[in-house]
């Protein structure tokens, strides 16, 4: 049995200096990201209200169950991590309630 307070561990740490430009680096990135799915999203919610328009201009139900379930399982599909697929079908159930919600706005000023 030896004593562990005489050992000297490996100093595996980087400098503050290396890990505060990492992080920043990091995050920088997940700005650029961020804007990016902020950008999808509302192309996303456009084309959705151009569905939503064209489905009421044809008399057509405006929800769709079974599209729904489509969508959620090609996102599912689509995805490869390390978001799992409780989490993606989350995401969209979402995504999906507040394009909805846009669609509801929309046809209320009309």
């Amino acid at each position: 049995m030896g004593d562990r307070t005489n050992r000297t561990e490996p100093n595996t740490q980087k400098p503050a200096g290396d890990l505060a430009e990492r992080l920043g680096e990091l995050r920088d990135q997940i700005d650029r990201l961020d804007e990016q799915i902020v950008r999808l999203l509302n192309d996303r919610a456009t084309c959705a209200l151009k569905v939503g328009k064209l489905k009421s201009d044809a008399g057509m139900e405006t929800y769709q169950p079974e599209r729904e379930v489509a969508v959620l399982k090609h996102a599912r599909d689509t995805n490869r991590g390390p978001l799992g697929a409780g989490a993606i079908t989350r995401l969209f159930e979402r995504v999906i309630d507040e394009n909805r919600r846009l669609e509801r706005l929309a046809d209320e000023k009309e």
